[in-house]
């Protein structure tokens, strides 16, 4: 080891919390992210008390949230395909227009059966949940494999501070309104973040070079290194 002429590896930095690295790279990423966490945090954690509302029994509340997620789980494919091949930020407004209409017919109509109760559902998860992940891709087109663990972090922490919040906001509108107006708050999350998207497409345009669609759980560092490292790997 003493002799070798080889250069020792160079040890990688720790990677910390930058939250407003997320917001120099690209805000409407960070909007995005938090809508996401609006849609997804409300549903899961409040979304009980709205099957409960509209009279869901205990074991079909469960099937009411496994739909939610199934939603969101089959439409990782379609969306990464769409948002490798488009615009990113038109991914996203899409992905908005449709979840609002599912708010709307959520919110608005009455009476469904348990069978479409769970279709709503279904739907809501297939237009809300893959926003993080759209909204995580459009945020690594604009730094370099560095900065992608750091940039993983601050997607976390804009998620769990919409988290945290917006449960809490729609239990109280949920006690003071019924069970519609948890849907008709993340409609106007949505709505906020297409007029955003246009705004921001106005700023400026969309990177040449992109990342490659990679689905991003929100958990810790180790899955930012993994998706990181996955994006280095397939990027353009």
């Amino acid at each position: 080891l003493t002799l070798t002429r080889v250069r020792q590896p160079e040890t990688p930095a720790a990677p910390r919390l930058r939250p407003k690295l997320l917001i120099e790279c690209s805000p409407l990423a960070a909007a995005g992210v938090l809508v996401a966490a609006v849609s997804s945090a409300s549903f899961r954690m409040v979304g009980p008390l709205y099957g409960e509302g509209v009279g869901l029994v205990p074991d079909q509340i469960a099937w009411f949230l496994a739909s939610f997620v199934l939603g969101g789980a089959i439409a990782q494919y379609p969306v990464g395909w769409l948002a490798d091949k488009y615009d990113r930020r038109h991914v996203l407004i899409g992905l908005s227009v449709a979840a609002i209409l599912s708010c709307i017919v959520t919110a608005s109509v009455q009476e469904l059966s348990a069978t479409g109760v769970m279709l709503t559902a279904f739907f809501f998860g297939l237009t809300s949940i893959p926003i993080y992940s759209v909204s995580a891709a459009h945020a690594n087109d604009f730094v370099d494999s560095a900065q992608r663990v750091e940039l993983s972090a601050a997607l976390m922490f804009f998620f769990a501070t919409g988290a945290i919040a917006a449960p809490l906001f729609a239990s109280t509108l949920i006690a003071q309104f019924g069970p519609g107006a948890m849907f008709t708050m993340i409609a106007v999350a949505h709505a906020y973040l297409i007029v955003y998207g246009f705004l921001r497409m106005r700023r400026r345009s969309s990177p040449d070079q992109r990342t490659r669609y990679v689905w991003s759980p929100r958990t810790s560092f180790t899955i930012g290194r993994l998706t990181g490292n996955d994006r280095d790997r397939n990027g353009d």
